[in-house]
């Protein structure tokens, strides 16, 4: 008798799937957020700084790339990304400006 109740529990069991938390699905996601996942583009608004400061947009780049990596430093990855994104903004305009000025200069030269 105790057999057959045994029997009859496990298949209950088969039939309803066992208990509802092993049909959950259990997976772990851990998020790693490197230095490098927030560029700061230092080098490049150095560049623009020596090379292609027009209206002194190199400059500002610069600026705003030493706040993003000091953002950086203290962890603030939202404000770094922040001025990381203003700085580079600023760089292409330096260097768009600077490429057409450039332009500008030299055929102002030839043809003047």
């Amino acid at each position: 008798e105790n057999h057959t109740k045994m029997l009859k529990e496990e298949h209950e069991v088969a039939v309803l799937g066992g208990p509802q938390s092993s049909m959950l699905p259990r997976s772990t996601a851990i998020h790693i957020q490197s230095e490098a996942s927030v560029p700061d583009h230092i080098v490049w608004s150095l560049f623009n700084t020596l090379f292609m400061n027009w209206c002194c947009l190199g400059f500002i780049a610069f600026a705003y790339s030493v706040k993003s990596r000091d953002r950086k430093m203290v962890g603030d990855l939202t404000g770094a990304q922040a001025y990381a994104s203003t700085a580079k903004c600023l760089n292409i305009w330096a260097l768009i400006l600077g490429i057409i000025m450039t332009i500008g200069f030299i055929l102002l030269l030839v043809f003047g």
